[in-house]
């Protein structure tokens, strides 16, 4: 083929939204933005300015708990150039209850004069970054909240190792304070005594994988994730060693085992909460037949 059949092969440019960007991307990371500017123009002078438009976050407010719209508050219209990165933080506030604020440092320049395409780097966020962790995940491992939480940064950040490295430090741990949880709701619900004699062998097994494997079948179903048990899912996952896997891997196992722990402990703290309510109901009814 001659030079002149010859044709250069670009790669094509992937870009986001600034919206999308300041609301779903990882800090540490340089991503191109479609419409990372637009032209301000006042009677004195005209430039780049960065956009920065109304996105949706979590708002963990009491009265919001959920995702609510943010609006900035701090940080309109930077001037962007093409040349060199302007370094800024930008602050949003929850237009719902005006009290939670999610601040972002970041680095942006336009790719030319009067267009809306640019780059910008993220450098972190406060609060962190990524969905909050559940109060009733952070209940259920106790003492290790810290850890678990160090964890889930590392995630964030797409540190497979790290983050697979402090969950299962995390499970590992909290073994005990785990199947003891599970140990109460079979209990409430009457499970057979050779369940809960598994379970309370697995509690004082030292060796954290062969605890887990013993308590795998004594699950309640109650607590079952689409007909699996949470135990034998973990197992599974923590089992691997973390030399034999690449960083890819381990971030997605970490992601899996952040996952099913945390669908595990909304199943526990219903379970009991439904057996509560019950054992009211029943004392409710029991106390107006006496009468």
């Amino acid at each position: 083929m001659s030079d002149k059949d010859t044709c250069e092969v670009k790669e094509e440019i992937a870009y986001q939204t600034i919206s999308e960007f300041l609301e779903s991307t990882p800090p540490n990371q340089l991503i191109h933005i479609s419409d990372l500017s637009f032209r301000k123009h006042s009677q004195y002078v005209n430039y780049d300015a960065m956009r920065t438009p109304e996105i949706q976050l979590h708002c963990e407010h009491e009265n919001c708990n959920g995702i609510r719209f943010f609006r900035c508050v701090s940080g309109k219209e930077q001037e962007l150039k093409s040349k060199d990165y302007e370094f800024f933080y930008v602050r949003y506030r929850c237009s719902n209850c005006q009290r939670v604020e999610k601040t972002f440092s970041l680095a942006a320049k336009v790719d030319a004069e009067n267009k809306p395409q640019g780059e910008c780097y993220k450098f972190g966020e406060l609060p962190t970054f990524g969905p909050p962790v559940s109060p009733k995940l952070i209940k259920l491992i106790g003492p290790d909240r810290d850890d678990f939480l160090k964890g889930r940064r590392c995630e964030n950040q797409g540190l497979g190792v790290g983050a697979f490295i402090y969950y299962r430090r995390v499970v590992e741990n909290q073994k005990n304070r785990i199947l003891g949880e599970i140990i109460k709701v079979s209990e409430k619900i009457g499970a057979t005594a050779e369940k809960i004699e598994k379970l309370k062998s697995a509690v004082t097994e030292t060796q954290f994988s062969k605890a887990l494997d013993m308590a795998k079948d004594a699950m309640p179903e109650s607590l079952l994730i689409n007909g699996h048990s949470p135990i034998l899912l973990l197992h599974s996952a923590l089992s691997e060693g973390v030399h034999a896997l690449s960083d890819e891997q381990c971030l997605e196992l970490a992601g899996s085992v952040r996952v099913v722990l945390g669908e595990l402990s909304d199943r526990l703290s219903q379970a009991l909460k439904n057996e509560a309510e019950l054992t009211k109901a029943l004392s409710t009814l029991m106390n107006k037949k006496k009468s």
